[in-house]
């Protein structure tokens, strides 16, 4: 690794250990419901906040039980499926159009709907191409929004399960999500769009400017609102780019200060809501211990990412490539990253994406090495928890910290308790099915997939490898990440639609069964603490929770793995 490579990697952690305190500090006051409590900027907000529930009729004191916030969420959640799909099949006849863009095909309609509704942001098509600005602004950037809202909703609502006490309500979906949107993803998504135009990302309403070069051939150079959603893309943790090569564009992502205010963008809010946690729930140890459990495992795949790719490809070590770090090459596997970057930028950034459910790549991860590849599989089979999507990444942590006291209880012969409320069969049974959701969408439409001779026609690649792009296809499609292993043909009939359907599984499946888990608990009283209760923020439970997320997704994904990248490293 050279010296600017690891000084990027320290600035990036320093830059994280310098905001992601008081983010999360100001998250905890965002989502306050005490009587009286203020949060910063009221004087700006409230008024904006009173006149969109005056709008749309919401009483804002008025809260909701765990199957009213869910039906809320799933009601508001279809109305925003229906408006993406009619906006990509009647764009033709729709404004803002300056590059023609077409109808998209029902079936391809369906995936982006499903895509961006969810949060995943999975892109089998060119968005410069296929995509008009209206359909870029109003659909795909809105939803950007409000689906990022929606996941920060339904963390606090499980947040308040854990912490209130002999109550039945969660708070209001529709105040939750207002408050995200309001509070906290429009004023950083300004900031940030301005900042990503001062470096160079475009925002105009042009379509393709042609351009003669001195040779004298054309060259077609697109145009488009790009850093609006470049800004929610990233800070919402979305990763759908305006231009198929994503954040790898130079008009998405230019030079290295755009690259390191994107990665920086992925990643605060995500380690900002575990410490939000620890506040929210009065006791800030427990916050700690999250966001180091997540430090951790993003540290070490991150560091596997940037160690394959640095080391390169034996194979073309062994022809005599040179491979090594100088003052004309960055070194290590080159092959489908950009030289602004090179091997250590790109892992980290890989390290990143799929730690979270953010799926925007600087990189091409199809060409990274096979433990490269393995490093980036794995990290999102976890069920991207570090740190995680905006409020999702937090929620999945806490079932596996609830899963973790469970044992902990069963080992020692008491009823397990999680701060102060007892864990009992009913939250097991919600537990097991958040835990079992996405495995489920992963693995059986993967299966089919390498079964099934019409899909076998979009694996271009046979043998490992061709495995491996499947495996990632629905890993992304499942943990609603939306990155890709590029060398699969995904815009088939078959991939568009069982991709939308694991879309589907890995969102719902896990937010409906965590919403009822925060409704279950929202009803307990705390039992006083004795001397056998299992502390919950020491770092011994830490480990017994790191110790669960890797365990559960190695015995699930193992065998799958070894028939793919592991036995692709293995052969080099």
């Amino acid at each position: 690794m050279s010296g600017s490579s690891l000084f990027f990697i320290l600035a990036l952690c320093a830059a994280l250990a310098i905001t992601v305190p008081p983010l999360g500090a100001y998250l905890a006051q965002v989502y306050d419901t005490t009587e009286g409590a203020k949060a910063p900027g009221d004087r700006v907000f409230r008024p904006i906040e009173r006149l969109i529930y005056r709008l749309t009729r919401v009483d804002e004191k008025r809260e909701q039980r765990w199957s009213t916030y869910t039906i809320s969420l799933l009601a508001f959640s279809l109305m925003s499926l229906l408006a993406v799909y009619l906006f990509q099949r009647f764009q033709t006849h729709l404004p803002f159009n300056p590059t023609s863009a077409t109808a998209v095909n029902p079936a391809g309609a369906f995936n982006v709907a499903v895509s961006f509704m969810t949060n995943t942001n999975w892109q089998w098509y060119s968005g410069e191409v296929a995509m008009s600005h209206l359909t870029q602004m109003v659909g795909l950037t809105v939803q950007n929004f409000v689906s990022a809202g929606a996941g920060m909703a339904v963390l606090v609502a499980l947040i308040r399960g854990i912490s209130r006490r002999g109550q039945r309500t969660l708070g209001n979906f529709w105040v939750d999500m207002t408050r995200s949107i309001v509070r906290v993803l429009i004023p950083l998504s300004l900031i940030f769009a301005v900042v990503l135009i001062s470096r160079g990302v475009i925002q105009n309403f042009h379509g393709a400017t042609t351009a003669h070069t001195i040779e004298g051939a054309t060259q077609s150079i697109p145009g488009g609102p790009v850093a609006s959603q470049e800004a929610i893309k990233q800070i919402g943790s979305n990763g759908g780019g305006f231009f198929n090569a994503n954040s790898a564009h130079p008009f998405e992502n230019p030079d290295g200060w755009s690259n390191f205010i994107e990665l920086w963008a992925i990643l605060a809010i995500p380690f900002g809501f575990a410490l939000a946690y620890g506040r929210m729930v009065g006791d800030r140890r427990q916050g700690k211990l999250l966001i180091t459990v997540m430090i951790v495992m993003w540290a070490a795949f991150s560091g596997v990412a940037v160690l394959a790719e640095g080391n390169g490809n034996p194979r073309l070590a062994t022809v005599g490539v040179d491979q090594s770090i100088s003052t004309t090459q960055a070194g290590g596997n080159m092959e489908g990253k950009d030289v602004r970057f090179g091997p250590a930028e790109c892992g980290t950034w890989a390290g990143a994406t799929t730690g979270t459910s953010n799926g925007s790549v600087n990189c091409m991860h199809d060409s990274f090495t096979p433990l490269g590849g393995l490093s980036t599989l794995s990290h999102m089979m976890l069920g991207e928890v570090s740190p995680g999507g905006l409020g999702v990444g937090l929620m999945g942590l806490l079932i596996h910290a609830l899963l973790a006291v469970f044992i902990a209880g069963l080992m020692v012969g008491r009823t397990p308790e999680y701060l102060g409320k007892k864990v009992q069969a009913a939250e097991m049974k919600l537990v097991t099915i958040y835990i079992l959701m996405m495995p489920i969408a992963l693995l059986v439409f993967a299966a089919a997939s390498v079964m099934l001779k019409s899909a076998q026609a979009s694996i271009l690649n046979p043998g490992a490898h061709g495995l491996s792009e499947v495996l990632y296809a629905y890993a992304s499609a499942a943990n609603n990440n939306g990155s890709a292993f590029a060398g699969l043909n995904a815009g088939t009939q078959w991939y568009t639609i069982t991709q939308g359907i694991a879309m589907l599984i890995g969102r719902f499946g896990l937010i409906i069964p965590a919403l009822a888990i925060g409704g279950s608990f929202v009803r307990k009283q705390r039992v006083p603490e004795t001397s056998g209760t299992f502390p919950t923020h020491t770092a011994l439970y830490g480990v017994l929770v790191l110790g669960v997320v890797v365990i559960v997704a190695g015995l699930t994904f193992f065998p799958a793995l070894a028939l793919g990248p592991i036995v692709e490293h293995l052969s080099l």
